[in-house]
């Protein structure tokens, strides 16, 4: 069966090299543009040179261009799937971005390197060979936007970025990968049983993200409301505790009608409304925070940006973070 693929760059280390200086730096030209098509993986390989950013570079903006990019490309000339090589730091928040917003027919496949491309041991062809073959991969379909590297595939809502220069970074913690990738064959061994999705066409609004420490007061909530922001995730404590000098800013978001979404710092676990005293997440619930089960921060700021810039009611947000 013939199978044409549309494969998108937006920088990143898979697409940069090392300078005279030694520092790894995105150049004029992306080395893997031109070059995957020659390898005969697809019938035909659409590409396209979205952008050739370093991966901190990227907003969600980038990830709102590169949404519908997806979508108009998709109509004008149709493929069996989509691959997106991207930078490591922030491709989990694009790739959750793009999970909450596409509702695609087809698999899209984010991957990306640890290593340049013209460092020794580099991964980066190796990992857009084996998104290739997951996004060519009929079993893909239906599971959502997926991440692949270091021949594991992994869903966008869990995974993350887990070491900073190992090859094995991408991980999905307490989950573990839905699948892997051999030599002969794409194996999956679990699957999402459910999936939110936003309608967003333009981003508005300003979500922020504090980790929550011992002691901590109220002075950047009580800024984060006068500064004008639309929302707030916090990473609490343990089950979702904060402690209780942080109550003032948190009533005075929530009496301005800003949503505040709790997760746990930790890295296994889920937040939950346990414990009843000054701070805790029973405490927390009955306030008005909102709870997002086994997200992680920026996964959720992602959420909660998406959900107040598409339009739905306060009670919709709450119950937009349930189902995790």
């Amino acid at each position: 069966m013939t199978k044409t693929l549309l494969l998108i760059h937006t920088g990143g280390t898979i697409s940069m090299t090392t300078d005279e200086r030694g520092a790894v730096t995105p150049g004029l030209h992306n080395p893997l543009l031109g070059e995957i098509n020659k390898l005969g993986l697809a019938d035909e390989i659409i590409e396209i040179d979205a952008f050739n950013l370093p991966s901190p570079h990227i907003t969600p903006a980038h990830m709102l261009e590169l949404k519908e990019l997806i979508t108009r490309t998709l109509l004008e000339q149709p493929a069996d799937g989509v691959v997106i090589t991207h930078g490591t730091d922030t491709l989990e928040e694009t790739a959750y971005f793009l999970d909450l917003t596409l509702d695609p027919k087809i698999p899209v496949v984010l991957t990306g390197a640890m290593r340049s491309a013209d460092e020794i041991g580099s991964d980066g062809v190796h990992n857009v060979l084996s998104a290739i073959r997951v996004a060519s991969d009929d079993g893909s379909q239906g599971k959502g936007v997926l991440v692949v590297l270091n021949d594991e595939i992994h869903t966008a809502q869990n995974v993350t970025k887990t070491h900073t220069s190992n090859v094995s970074t991408f991980q999905s913690p307490q989950y573990g990968p839905i699948g892997i990738v051999t030599n002969g064959h794409i194996h999956y061994h679990h699957a999402p049983l459910m999936r939110t999705r936003f309608n967003v066409d333009k981003l508005g609004g300003r979500v922020a993200l504090l980790k929550v420490y011992a002691g901590m007061d109220s002075e950047f909530l009580f800024h984060a409301a006068d500064a004008g922001y639309e929302g707030i995730v916090l990473e609490g404590l343990g089950q979702g505790n904060v402690p209780p000098s942080l109550m003032p800013g948190l009533q005075r978001l929530l009496t301005d009608e800003i949503p505040v979404v709790l997760v746990s710092r930790c890295f296994n676990g889920i937040a939950q409304p346990v414990y009843g005293y000054e701070g805790g997440g029973r405490m927390l619930h009955e306030e008005g925070v909102i709870f997002a089960h086994g997200l992680s921060g920026q996964k959720a700021r992602i959420q909660l940006l998406l959900a107040l810039s598409s339009g739905i009611t306060p009670e919709e947000i709450a119950e937009s973070f349930k189902g995790h």
